[in-house]
């Protein structure tokens, strides 16, 4: 990786059990899913309770949608620059309490203007999930790596299954404004801010970056951009992101239009939308068990088409009921999808890069997260909902068919081809 000053290996590092830096990375990256897709799935009723006219309600899903990513995304690269060099803890928490401060701000909006100011805010909260990978990565055996980061990538689906559920309970059962739900989980972040803080050690990167961050930063994306078996995987993370950003806002809105506005609607779109996210979190572990033995491209194809054929359906189920059994599809294959990538990254780039590419991890999906909503509202105005849907399932299938395609990734000499790795045992 290159930096304006030489790199040092990290001198030494604090006993830290793996299997406790996991569950707490586990929790708090499953109480990030939690809050940001009760936001995802509760947005259409919020807007609608706010007076939006339904004319203008579809639009406004997918443009705030995309405004998760718009000022976040440019400054991923410099925390995981400062979190190599200082501390990976620090940038962590830091996101915990961030995103504490945005729940918090969703709950007191009363306009939209003011939920769109909110949701800007959860740009300074990204950056975290792939310092906690590159963490996890640096202190678990390699033999039990594939499950490992499999088991940890299914932490972000419970969030996004517990969230909306949560919310059907409180708000149908409890009789809870959405507001209330929004403020609960402001509490549940800071609640893994103080986790993190008493129940983890700091592990430091194998080798330690010097050099100022912004330097340091540039040249993180530098390595990215340039190097070829990273720029291909993160294209492939990235284009089946924008799929899943595009169709993911409108999900609820389909529930809307089987289920109705009266009661009840809450429970519906739990029962899609947690339960596509709940059966992804299942399978995510066995597709990374899977990819270690068949190898990452199989699963990875196998998975984008799946999503595929899966949303071009997803318009015309009569009945919430066949709505969720194709969510559970979807969720498992976009699950799964993630663990292949994770994989492929931590275990076939070498050191010197593998810690920016794991900080950086999540970029293709911050691009994704505001073009997929864009085009997503821009594709929806013109050619209503059922296009919309056609065109994030093509783009799935699109990706599948270009990976399979290929006769196999080109290797650089000091990559490690999952055929050198030892089999991943399934128990821990």
């Amino acid at each position: 990786m290159p930096t304006s000053e030489p790199v040092i290996p990290a001198s030494s590092r604090p006993a830290q059990d793996w299997r406790i830096l996991v569950a707490v990375f586990w929790v708090t990256s499953m109480v990030e899913g939690l809050g940001v897709s009760q936001i995802f799935a509760l947005l259409p009723t919020y807007l609608r309770q706010m007076g939006v006219p339904d004319s203008q309600r579809l639009a406004f899903v997918g443009i705030f949608s995309a405004l998760i990513f718009v000022v976040g995304m440019p400054l991923v690269p410099l925390w995981g620059a400062w979190a190599d060099k200082y501390s990976r803890k620090v940038v962590i928490v830091r996101s915990a309490l961030v995103e504490a401060v945005v729940f918090a701000g969703v709950a007191l909006a009363r306009e939209p203007w003011q939920v769109a100011l909110a949701m800007l805010l959860i740009g300074f909260q990204l950056g975290n999930t792939g310092v906690m990978l590159g963490g996890i990565r640096d202190v678990t055996p390699r033999p039990r790596m594939g499950t490992t980061i499999a088991i940890f990538g299914m932490s972000g689906a419970v969030g996004f299954a517990v969230g909306p559920a949560l919310a059907g309970i409180l708000i149908d059962g409890l009789g809870w404004s959405l507001p209330a739900v929004f403020a609960l989980s402001s509490l549940f972040s800071i609640g893994t801010a103080f986790l993190v803080t008493f129940g983890s050690k700091e592990i430091r990167p194998e080798i330690v970056p010097t050099g100022r961050i912004v330097d340091l930063a540039f040249a993180n994306l530098r390595g990215v951009l340039t190097d070829r078996a990273t720029r291909r995987i993160f294209t492939i993370f990235g284009v089946s992101f924008v799929a899943i950003q595009m169709s993911r806002p409108y999900i609820p809105v389909l529930v809307e239009q089987i289920a109705g506005r009266g009661p009840g609607l809450a429970s519906a779109i739990a029962l899609v939308a947690g339960t596509a996210a709940l059966v992804g979190a299942l399978v995510s572990p066995l597709g990374g068990v899977i990819g270690d033995r068949v190898g990452f491209r199989p699963v990875l194809v196998s998975a984008l088409a799946g999503a595929g054929v899966v949303v071009v359906l997803m318009p015309v189920m009569p009945s919430v009921g066949a709505l969720a059994l194709l969510a559970v599809v979807l969720g498992a294959s976009t699950a799964t999808i993630s663990s292949m990538i994770f994989g492929l990254l931590a275990t076939e780039l070498p050191a010197d890069r593998r810690s920016a590419a794991l900080n950086l991890v999540y970029l293709p999906l911050y691009a994704a997260g505001i073009i997929g909503p864009a085009v997503g509202a821009l594709v929806v105005s013109i050619s209503g909902i059922q296009g919309l849907f056609l065109v994030a399932g093509g783009i799935f299938l699109v990706g599948a068919v270009t990976i399979l395609s290929r006769h196999g990734p080109a290797k650089a000499p000091t990559e490690v081809t999952a055929a050198d790795r030892p089999p991943t045992p399934v128990q821990f």
